[in-house]
This record gives structure tokens, sequence and C-alpha cells, in this order.
């Protein structure tokens, strides 16, 4: 079935207008960015000055272009895009994508400006994504409308939707260079003149490359429609929103941003939930749990077991899950409990969460976090382990291959490291341990946030 945002996502020929050769420039550093991630489709490039560009011919006008381009990407300044919508249409392109600012964003004369478009909208049938966006990333597609420089996008199985370019700009920068997980699709919606955030969750609802949805929105232009849609989705994938705008503060800034208009934000708060939403709070949360979702499963439930370096850690830890995060720490099956104790030395009495030192410094840090993990893994009270790691030159550093081997021996059971001490050790496990599907997190709280966050998922999804 082809569906009606399949030019945005798989277009088979794309035209850039506003494409030039000046470096730096959003309508050069976009053709840099199409040529890195491998696009294969046509490309067709619009300036006044005609002339090439990266060895492409120049088409000195949309008139020049040839009948039937899948989608237009226009770089121009905001008082040209009516026209250039109105030319695109005359020659057969339908989806187009608006990257100006300087719409209802700023002031009247934007907000005139945008009326104008909508118009022009209307009366083309065009489909368009924008104004005030950078648009569209389909990694399956080999494909990006971004005009910020990336490089390279790389692939994976999440998918956002934003309403700001910046998920297609600097914070894919970020998860591209910084992180060791990748994208499906990604959709800066902008200001939100045609396509809005329920056509793209629709669109990402039946979308075999998306295994979740992370949404940052700060308005919702069609809520019972976005609501009915994410209430169908949410039984077969989890749909995370940061919702900008919730105080008076983030009100003010949201509609300067994007001409939002923000509402009760306990009536949002109540109609997510219904829909089986899962709001957070954080906007690292829209990485690190992206990170947790794309290489590990769902937990089944919310009980967990971390082992520690110190007992403080798992005094506090266990208090925060409770009293913060809703998450168990349940007692260990008494089997699970003498073998941690097997392992450790007499002094110590073993339970959840695990003390683990004693054992590392009598039995060394790789069997102590090696057994002790084994035995709270296959424990059928616990959903997700976390090993909170302590590595240094002087403790020992261990060979981490043990996480991933039991990560694959236990594959229904989420693994999320995270590390105290030695910053270049915690870096170098990162490097190791993510390639090899086990996510990791700097900040010892971070991996119990994130478990938080996905047992809601999970709660919806099993929800009747």
């Amino acid at each position: 079935m082809i569906h009606k945002l399949d030019s945005f996502f798989e277009p088979r020929s794309v035209a850039v207008i506003g494409a030039t050769s000046v470096r730096h420039k959003p309508g050069n550093d976009i053709l840099l960015n199409i040529a890195a991630n491998g696009y294969s489709g046509e490309l067709y490039l619009v300036n006044p000055k005609g002339g090439e560009i990266m060895g492409k011919k120049v088409h000195c006008s949309i008139g020049d272009l040839p009948e039937g381009i899948d989608l237009a990407v226009i770089i121009l300044p905001a008082k040209l895009n009516p026209q250039a919508i109105r030319e695109c249409a005359a020659r057969g392109i339908n989806a187009i994508v608006l990257a100006a600012g300087g719409f209802s964003e700023v002031d009247d004369e934007g907000r005139f400006l945008q009326a104008e478009l909508e118009k022009v909208v209307r009366e083309t049938g065009v489909r368009v994504i924008g104004p005030n966006t950078s648009g569209v990333t389909s990694t399956p597609f080999n494909f990006t409308s971004s005009f910020f420089p990336l490089g390279k996008i790389p692939r994976g199985n999440i998918s956002y939707i934003a309403q700001t370019g910046n998920f297609a700009t600097h914070t894919m920068r970020y998860i591209a260079t910084g992180e060791n997980f990748g994208v499906a699709r990604v959709v800066g919606i902008g200001n939100k003149v045609d396509v809005d955030e329920s056509d793209v969750l629709e669109y990402y609802a039946t979308d075999p490359e998306t295994k979740a949805i992370f949404v940052y929105l700060e308005s919702l232009k069609s809520p019972k429609r976005f609501l009915e849609i994410a209430r169908e989705t949410t039984r077969r994938k989890p749909i995370i929103m940061l919702k900008g705008g919730s105080t008076e503060g983030g009100s003010h800034a949201a509609g300067a941003h994007t001409a939002a208009l923000a509402s009760d934000d306990r009536i949002i708060d109540g109609a997510l939930k219904q829909a089986g939403i899962v709001r957070i709070y954080k906007y690292s949360h829209l990485i690190l749990a992206a990170k947790a979702l794309s290489a590990m499963p769902l937990p089944r439930g919310n009980r967990v077991s971390y082992l520690a370096p110190s007992g403080a850690m798992l005094v506090a830890m266990t208090d925060m899950c409770q009293k913060y995060w809703n998450l168990e720490v349940p007692v260990l099956e008494e089997s699970s409990r003498r073998r941690l104790q097997e392992i450790s030395p007499l002094y110590i009495r073993m339970r959840n969460p695990v003390d683990i030192w004693p054992s590392a410094i009598v039995h060394g840090i790789e069997f102590a976090y090696r057994e002790g993990m084994e035995a709270v893994l296959k424990d059928p009270h616990i959903d997700a382990v976390v090993p909170i790691l302590m590595i240094t030159d002087e403790t020992g550093v261990p060979d981490l291959q043990f996480i991933v081997d039991l990560a694959r021996k236990y594959p229904e059971k989420p693994i999320f490291a995270t590390f105290s001490a030695e910053k270049k050790h915690m870096e170098a496990a990162k490097a190791f341990l993510e390639p090899r599907g086990v996510p990791t997190f700097p900040m010892i709280e971070e991996p119990f946030e994130v478990l938080s966050v996905l047992t809601q998922c999970r709660k919806y999804m099993d929800r009747g």
C-alpha cells in the first residue's frame, strides 16, 4: 500500500530549491548530507545562477525542472515560500519540506505570511512539512533533508517526531558521534501548516522499521486524532513523549519557538495516560531511553536487581527505586541468595540488592560480577539487572565480554550497565559494550530512571 507520506520517507527523486556551492550555507550542507548518506535517487538542484554544484547541473528555476519529482526541499527566505510552493505544484511536485523560519513564531508579519502558506497548501493540494523545520531523515532509504552538517546518520529502529528542527540537527549529530545506536525516521514538524504529529504518528504506527516512537511536542494540532492513533499504537509499540510548554515560562518560550499554544498540563497528563503514552520530563531521556530500547527488550515487569561496590549506593538506589521510580527491589529466591552467599565471604549476609565488592576482593572483579549477575538473572523474581562497575587501574579492569555473554544468554531480561571510578575506563567500557548490544549509562541514577520509563511502556502494552 502506498502511504500518503511515502514521498517524504522514500522519495525516488528530490529537488533542492536554494542549492548553493557556498560552504556552510544550508543550501550546501544539505547536499553534503544527502551525499554522505548514500541517497541513490535522482537529485535536482535549483539556483537562479545555474551552472554546476558538486558535478550536478543546476536548474535556473523551478519551472525548468522535469515533471513529477517526488519531493522538494525549499531553502529560500520565508517571503519566497508561497510562490515556490505554487511553482512546485505546477511541476507535479506534491510533497514539500519548508526549511525557513520567520513565520508565526516571530511576529505579526510572520503570522500573515504563514496564513498565506496555509492558503496556498489548501489551493494546490500539496503536502508540506514545516515551515521552520529541518525536515526528514529516513535511514532505511539513505535520505535526509537536514541542512545541519551531519555526515552519515546511523541506521536503527528508533523514530522521532519533534516539534523542533533540533532532532534532525544538533541532537542527531550528538547521537551519531556520541552514542552507539541509530534511528529509522526523524521528522521535525515545525509550525505544522499541513503535516502534523498525527500524520507522522500514523505512518510510524505501521512502519516495520520503527520499533519505538519518541516524541517532543509543544502543542497538539489535532488532539483527539493523535490520542486515538496513539491508543492503538501503544499496544504494539512504545510511545514516549516529552511535552514542552508545561509551565508558564515554558509556554511563553514555546510560543516564541514554534508558535505553539499550550493547554492545561493536568488535562494533557491524563489524556496521555489514557492513550498509553509514557510521559518523560528530562530532555536527556529522549536519548537515554532510546538507547536502551534500541538494544534491549522491554522488561517484563518492574522488579530490579543491582550489584554495587558500595553499601551506600545500595541504600540510596533502593530508596530512590521505591520513592521516585516505581521500581521494586524484591527478595530473591533462596537458591539465588544461596549462590550469592557461596561466592562471598562469610562475614556478609547476601541479599538483593547485591553488595558485590567483598566477593570481588576475594575472587576478582570479573568472577564476582559474572557469577553475581548470573545468579540474579536466573531468578524468576527479577525482570532487569543493573551492574554498577567499579573499574580503576589499581583495583583492576576486567574483560567485559562476560556481560555481553550474559546478555545473550538471558535475552528476555535487560542489562543496563553503569559505572563508578575512573573516567577513561568508563569510556572504554562504553566503547566495548554498546556496539555489542549492552547499553551503558555514565551516571548511576540513569539506568534506573530509564527502567522506570520502560516499565511504564510495558504496563501500557500489556493493558486490556
